[in-house]
């Protein structure tokens, strides 16, 4: 059940009639006051399985009720899961993101007490405040306090260390949680597609059943895929397939190999496609003390990375050797037998060093600026000396540009150097190959940390592709993947058994990065912390971490030429960090492997494609600036470009949360486009509606044209039986008649003249086999008069004419119409004919031989 909570405001700060100085007594008091406070309080024994915010396979281990986050003045609850420590508020359960962090992410955490101040003339009885300080690896610290004559922070602190320093890789959360959706194919199908695009063969695809095959060894005009390191025997460091020159043969790579440390060789990492100018990578030469040892198959492999100019016969191109350690490390690594070339061994070449420091001194680096920012952030760790957190002061003057104007003013902590030293000598080696087509080597002592910085860096520089989402997909699993980063160090993660010292991995106490605490400030209270152990030999440092702080500050200075914003690679490093999924384990392909981490693990990139495909192009992580006709070739930023500033949006986020985005004019362009793509979609939608409008528009007119058409030709049509319709009214009336027509096709003839009235009617659709005459065959629009005659036709042509026009005849053959002139004619006929019947009768004799 869980604890009484005691009333309390919404700030946990006792107030005060005066106000607080930096120096002032008391403040941890004030901070702490509520814990005082005599609270009944009962262990949780049952533990809820139903909070919103747990992820997929995660369960609360530990849950603690009525604790206090120091940072930001809240109470709540604190969860202890299988993947991280979760903050929720106290009375709303919302999770506090400052107070929720992955357990993989943390450094490093520690047990401390406030003793609390005691009135005057009273004795000291108040009982030592119980702190929980925990470090992480992303620039927080935050502090939590639990409430007296309790066990709330034993049982967290336990948990912790169980949780943070697991025994064997498989406890992680990634392999709980397993693939889910976020499904990860072959790593090695990738690699071989990226060395066939680099090899100007990107018609070809690889496959599970290429790769198992060996048939991926193809070749250009200057490099071939080798297949020597198939099965990791020649380097377990480097992955199964290398890009090698195409005239050095497999026995050469064989011997060459011995003479680097590790065996990490002379191989490709990126080749110009037209030039043929190559950026290579190995380890140190193990020359010795006297750098005076030598391989003859090591530099033949050197020297064919001067491959023929494609301009100009027998011409060959210059090759730089670029150490990247200070010199003097160079030359101390030669009494362990390592060391750097003689330019007098190395056909055409010119050995430069860079000067950037080893993994010690980036990890101290960082350590100083985190505590540089809590210093002097709005969510102060201790509770009191931060500069920020009690109003009034704006962080750097008011101008977020002037943090980091001299290193002096970021604590000395050199980080911005440190930055600047890896872009300036990634720019160089861009500059040589994209202005004097030359070849470059990058080495450091193992090749694997600023080798794989600066390498990585300049093909970022060299290659459009390399900064688009795929392309950079691409370099990260290339570069820093399959050649070795050993990421299980320098995160503090567990790795395979037999991999490496466990006695490195395991022994953790305290500290799960384990470099020294840097020292706490104190106020009024006295700290009193456990000291954390830390590993013998200490190999956590933060360089994939600065190699992405490199890639922001050329975002900074380049914002068109990135596809991806500043916000994705803020979670691409949380993602790294927190150990979420398993492409960054164990130390190499190799031990990946062998851990078969693609098929248990869920994918990195898979999870950064779904989040994006959520909201298009619309999301965070894509850059609204982005034109790639704009940077469509190598970048090469002049040095005095190369000045580097805090990256606001991973570093002062926790420090400084209203600052990271303040003044954002990525930000405030982000949501102008967002509203811009909203209106473009309602302007789509309606183009789209009017356009479907306008169709049946000019449908309907179609339609409406037709009817016309129809209209004016059945007008015209009745104009004309109109006009045919008097005449045949004409006609009948001639002959003394009238003829009415309604609208359901009937006829009425009306007899006049005659004492007996008689009215006919007679339909257009009758038809009569005696005598039928139709006019316009039009059912709407004909006349048809039928008459039937019961008598024999009469021999008088006019009787029949009149027997079959006309409707008077009488039964007997006799006109009711005497007057009409078709009975004139009739009579008239009928004298004709009497004459001529009385004429025809007569006889020739009759006239001429009458006897008298």
């Amino acid at each position: 059940m869980a604890a009484p909570r005691p009333h309390r405001s919404t700030s946990y700060r006792g107030s005060s009639p005066e106000p607080e100085k930096l120096e002032g007594t008391g403040s941890w008091d004030d901070a702490l006051d509520w814990l005082k406070l005599e609270h009944p309080l009962t262990r949780v024994v049952s533990r809820r399985s139903n909070y919103k915010c747990l992820l997929e396979a995660e369960q609360v281990i530990v849950e603690e009720h009525g604790v206090f986050l120091v940072n930001t003045d809240e109470a709540g609850t604190l969860l202890m899961t299988n993947f991280r420590l979760i903050f929720l508020n106290e009375g709303t359960e919302n999770v506090i993101a400052l107070g929720t962090i992955p357990l993989m992410t943390i450094e490093k955490f520690n047990k401390m007490a406030v003793k609390m101040q005691s009135a005057p003339r009273q004795s000291d009885k108040n009982p030592s405040q119980r702190l929980l300080q925990v470090i992480g690896k992303d620039m927080r610290i935050i502090v939590i306090g639990f409430q007296p004559k309790t066990k709330q922070r034993r049982a967290i602190f336990d948990a912790l260390l169980r949780s943070t320093k697991p025994s064997r890789q498989r406890d992680l959360y990634a392999f709980a949680c397993g693939p889910s959706k976020f499904s990860n194919i072959n790593p090695k199908v990738r690699l071989l597609n990226e060395y066939f695009r680099l090899l100007g063969r990107g018609s070809c695809s690889a496959s599970i059943d290429v790769n198992e095959q060996g048939s991926y060894t193809l070749a250009n005009r200057w490099w071939r895929i080798s297949s020597i390191n198939s099965n990791y025997a020649m380097c377990e460091s480097y992955p199964f397939a290398l890009i090698v020159p195409e005239s050095i043969s497999e026995e050469e790579i064989l011997q060459a190999c011995t003479f680097r440390a590790r065996c990490r060789l002379p191989v490709i990492s990126w080749c110009h496609p037209v030039s043929g100018a190559a950026l290579a990578r190995s380890s140190q030469p193990l020359v010795g003390l006297m750098m005076n040892m030598r391989n003859n198959a090591d530099e033949s492999l050197v020297a064919a990375l001067c491959a023929q100019l494609g301009g100009a016969k027998g011409e060959r191109r210059k090759l730089y050797i670029v150490d990247a350690r200070p010199r003097k490390n160079a030359l101390a690594n030669g009494a362990m037998g390592g060391g750097s070339e003689s330019s007098s061994n190395y056909f055409q070449c010119e050995v430069v060093f860079f000067g950037i420091d080893n993994i010690h001194a980036m990890r101290e680096s960082l350590s100083r600026l985190r505590d540089y920012l809590d210093t002097h952030g709005t969510t102060s760790s201790d509770g009191m000396s931060s500069f920020l957190r009690h109003g009034g002061w704006t962080w750097g003057g008011g101008n977020l540009s002037s943090m980091s104007a001299s290193v002096s003013s970021l604590g000395d902590s050199g980080w911005l150097i440190h930055v600047q030293s890896i872009l300036a000598g990634a720019a160089w080696i861009a500059a040589r190959i994209a202005l004097e087509s030359a070849s470059v080597l990058v080495h450091c002592s193992d090749g694997w940390d600023r080798t794989t910085q600066l390498v990585s860096l300049a093909n970022l520089l060299l290659d459009p592709y390399y900064r688009t989402f795929s392309g950079f997909q691409a370099l990260v699993e290339k570069d820093w993947l399959a050649f070795g980063h050993p990421f299980s160090d320098r995160m503090g993660m567990p790795t395979i058994p037999g991999s490496s010292n466990p006695a490195l991995e395991l022994t953790r106490q305290y500290s799960v990065g384990s470099f020294p605490p840097s020292p706490m400030r104190q106020s009024s209270g006295s700290f009193s912390s456990q000291p954390p152990s830390s590993h013998s030999q200490n190999n956590y440092s933060p360089i994939f971490l600065q190699w992405v702080d490199c890639v922001s500050q050329l975002l900074r200075m380049y914002p068109l030429a990135f596809e991806f914003s500043s916000a994705f690679l803020v979670d691409l490093v949380d993602s790294v960090l927190s150990s979420r999924f398993g492409n960054f384990f164990c130390n190499s392909e190799k031990e990946r492997q062998q851990a078969e981490v693609s098929e248990v693990c869920g994918c990195l990139w898979a999870y950064l494609a779904d989040l994006r495909s959520s909201e298009g192009k619309s999301h965070v992580h894509y850059n609204f600036f982005y034109d790639p006709l704009k940077h469509d070739r190598p970048l090469l930023p002049p040095a005095a470009a190369l000045a580097p500033t805090l990256w606001p949006q991973f570093h002062l986020r926790w420090a400084c949360p209203s600052e990271a985005h303040a003044g954002e004019l990525e930000d405030r362009c982000r949501n102008m486009s967002m509203k811009f793509f909203e209106l473009q979609r309602a302007k789509e939608v309606a183009e789209r509606k009017a356009k479907e409008i306008a169709i049946a528009m000019e449908s309907l007119s179609a339609d409406l044209r037709n009817e016309k058409q129809l209209s004016s030709s059945a007008l015209a049509l009745a104009k004309r039986t109109n006009k045919e319709n008097t005449a045949i009214k004409r006609a009948i009336r001639s002959l003394g008649c009238n003829v009415h027509f309604n609208s359901s096709g009937d006829t009425t003839v009306d007899i006049e003249s005659i004492p007996k009235e008689t009215s006919r009617k007679y339909s257009t659709s009758q038809r009569e086999s005696d005598c039928t005459i139709q006019h316009d065959e039009k059912p709407d629009l004909s006349v048809v008069v039928s008459i039937v005659a019961d008598d024999d036709v009469s021999d008088n042509p006019f009787s029949q004419v009149c027997e079959t026009l006309c409707p008077l005849r009488t039964r007997d053959g006799g006109c009711r119409w005497p007057d009409a002139s078709c009975a004139q004619l009739s009579s008239q006929f009928v004298g004709v004919r009497a004459n001529f019947d009385a004429f025809d009768s007569l006889s020739i004799y009759d006239g001429y031989f009458k006897t008298e």
